[in-house]
C-alpha cells in the first residue's frame, strides 16, 4: 500500500505541478530547452552582432536614409510603416555585454500623438505594434499579465530570442528583443 501510495502521489503532485505553471513558463522552457538560437533583429542587425558591426551597420542605414539619431545621444530612430498606416517613430539602442548585442530596447510612440486624440491612444499603438511584430517575426505572440491584470504584456519566443511588447507610459509602447539566456545570466549575478 505504500509503495501504491507513494508512486501515485509523485505522479499526482507532478500533474499539479506542471497544470500550475503559467502558459508562459511552459513557453519558455519548451523554447530555451529547444537549443535552437534565433539572432535576427531588424534592419540587418542580431543579436550578438559586435558593437562595431552595429554602428558600422546604422552608418550605413543612414547614408541610405534610413536612419537618422534619435532625440537623445544614445537612440537611432527610425519610420516604420505600421499596419494601421499612422505615422511612427521607432527609437532603439542596444545593450550590449562583452561589446555583442544581447538586449535590444525599442520604443514605438505616433508622430501626431496627442492625449485628446483617441485614434493614436497607446491603447492603439499598442494593436499596431503587435501587428507589425507579427509581420516581422510571424504568429505566436501570447498574452500574459501579472495578478491583478494592470500590466499586460505580449511575448513571443523563438529558440533563445525573447520578444516582449507592453505599455510604457501614456503615449509609448516599449519593445524588448532579448537574448534570454545572456539576460538570465546577467539577472543571476546581480542576484
Amino acid at each position: 500500500m505504500n509503495r501504491w501510495f507513494s508512486k501515485h502521489s509523485s505522479i499526482f503532485f507532478l500533474l499539479i505541478f506542471f497544470s500550475c505553471q503559467s502558459e508562459y513558463e511552459k513557453l519558455e522552457k519548451r523554447e530555451l530547452s529547444s537549443g535552437k538560437k534565433v539572432d535576427e533583429l531588424f534592419l540587418g542587425l542580431k543579436l550578438g552582432m559586435e558593437k562595431r558591426d552595429f554602428f558600422q551597420t546604422c552608418w550605413d542605414l543612414n547614408k541610405e536614409g534610413l536612419l537618422t539619431n534619435g532625440p537623445t545621444e544614445l537612440s537611432v530612430e527610425y519610420s516604420p510603416e505600421m499596419p494601421s498606416g499612422n505615422a511612427a517613430k521607432m527609437r532603439f539602442y542596444p545593450k550590449f555585454l562583452e561589446d555583442k548585442i544581447y538586449l535590444m530596447p525599442i520604443e514605438f510612440q505616433y508622430e501626431s500623438w496627442a492625449p485628446w486624440n483617441e485614434e493614436l491612444s497607446v491603447d492603439k499603438l499598442r494593436e499596431d505594434v503587435l501587428k507589425l511584430m507579427e509581420e516581422w517575426y510571424g504568429p505566436g505572440f501570447i498574452e500574459v499579465s501579472n495578478e491583478d491584470e494592470s500590466k499586460i504584456v505580449y511575448v513571443k519566443m523563438d529558440g533563445n530570442r525573447r520578444i516582449r511588447i507592453f505599455k510604457k507610459s501614456l503615449s509609448a509602447v516599449r519593445v524588448e528583443i532579448s537574448d534570454l539566456p545572456v539576460q538570465k545570466m546577467l539577472s543571476e549575478k546581480e542576484s
